[in-house]
């Protein structure tokens, strides 16, 4: 497979709502060859956002445009764009095969059966492909949809959810599929809520929360802006009060509030050099530590933080 040359897909100040909803509030960002993880929370824009670059979704106000074309309306431009929608919904009654035949007529592809049988053996379908839709597992649908949108040699890829159903060999495989691609110059886009599946293939994080462009940057920029946050927790010990005030004497130490006799609540700058201190100041004071339970961990609160949500 082979791509005609290197596009760039780019958004500037793109909203969408829906009535009084706002989906997505003022969205810029360039996306250029290579693997991009569309990086945030569930509910947070990022089906919405991937909608508009595949131009099936137009934005409220702002521009989507591939290589300073307009995407919206431009069938040149959906050429060169392979989708794979979360929506689980296909066409149950066709095969598989049948399936990605279909784009490919839909495409206008010269040889589509040729391009149908390289699609489905990229996602390792060939033993299944003369199976009915209905049949399949979660994961072999998406591996069927990732055919689909293969079939007719895109040069911007956005999957929404890849790896949804897929087990740990099969994640393995279409990773090394997606990179694979994106080193024969795609500009591949995927959006997921799991910061690990972005961690280990993309190239470029942006981060979306609540419709909204969090952070922009290479992996190790994104988990340092996430890393170096306020970190919140809730800690009981045998000795509560003697503990917060040995907490609140370290700098790593933001705040500490009792909550009640039974626990304390604890805010610190630095996870690092509050995870070495605590354990020390307890051994150090005869105090025993009974839970220690981050209070703030979710996708929601650490990509608000990056937001100031």
């Amino acid at each position: 497979m082979s791509t005609s040359g290197l596009s760039v897909l780019e958004l500037h100040e793109v909203s969408r709502w829906y009535g009084n909803v706002v989906a997505v509030n003022d969205v810029t960002m360039t996306i250029g060859p290579g693997i991009t993880g569309l990086l945030g929370p569930n509910g947070a824009g990022k089906s919405t956002l991937l909608s508009m670059m595949a131009g099936l979704l137009p934005p409220s106000v702002g521009t989507v445009t591939i290589n300073g074309q307009p995407v919206r309306g431009d069938v040149a431009a959906y050429r060169q764009i392979g989708l794979v929608p979360v929506q689980e919904d296909l066409y149950d009654y066709l095969t598989g095969q049948q399936f990605v035949r279909l784009n490919a007529d839909l495409q206008r592809v010269p040889d589509p059966a040729a391009a149908t049988a390289r699609a489905i053996g990229l996602v390792e379908m060939a033993e299944a492909k003369d199976g009915r839709i209905s049949t399949y597992s979660k994961g072999m649908r998406q591996r069927i949809k990732v055919a689909s949108a293969l079939v007719h040699d895109p040069a911007i890829l956005l999957l929404d959810e890849p790896f949804n159903g897929m087990d740990p060999i099969r994640r393995r495989q279409m990773m090394d599929l997606l990179t694979h691609l994106a080193q024969q110059g795609r500009t591949i886009v995927f959006s997921s809520h799991i910061l690990e599946e972005v961690e280990q293939i993309a190239r470029q994080v942006e981060v979306v929360v609540a419709g909204r462009h969090a952070a922009s940057g290479d992996f190790a920029q994104i988990r340092r802006m996430m890393t170096d946050r306020p970190n919140q927790y809730l800690v009981r010990s045998s000795d509560n009060r003697l503990l917060a005030t040995l907490l609140l004497a370290d700098t790593s130490v933001r705040g500490v509030r009792l909550r009640g006799d039974k626990a304390l609540e604890v805010e610190t700058d630095d996870l690092g050099q509050f995870g070495h201190m605590l354990p020390r100041a307890a051994r150090e004071h005869g105090i025993r530590i009974l839970e220690l339970t981050p209070t703030d961990d979710s996708l929601e609160s650490v990509f608000g933080y990056l937001v100031g949500a």
